[in-house]
């Protein structure tokens, strides 16, 4: 029979029903702005040991299919520009590298 152990929680986890045997969630953060738009942020712990950023997001479009389209395109533009620079800032830098401060 093939059973995981369950990975402890950490000091962030959020400990309930939102955890199970092949991750661990923190409480959500939300950001709301009303009538615009809403963010929620959880990070997480899956069972191979990673941890990720699950981000959701509902933004308010425009009623003209237009206007919509390119608010739809400047968020997939800036989406890419924001995953990018969230995984480039946790990679080390030379000076990190070398354990200078």
């Amino acid at each position: 029979m093939n059973r995981r152990r369950p990975r402890p929680h950490t000091d962030w986890c959020a400990r309930d029903h939102r955890c199970n045997l092949a991750e661990h969630r923190s409480e959500e953060i939300v950001v709301d702005l009303p009538g615009h738009g809403r963010a929620v942020l959880t990070r997480v712990l899956v069972d191979g040991g990673g941890e990720y950023a699950d981000v959701r997001l509902r933004i308010a479009l425009a009623p003209v299919e237009s206007t919509a389209r390119r608010q739809l395109r400047t968020l997939l533009g800036d989406l890419r520009t924001l995953v990018t620079r969230a995984a480039l800032a946790g990679r080390p830098t030379p000076d990190r590298y070398r354990g200078a401060a």
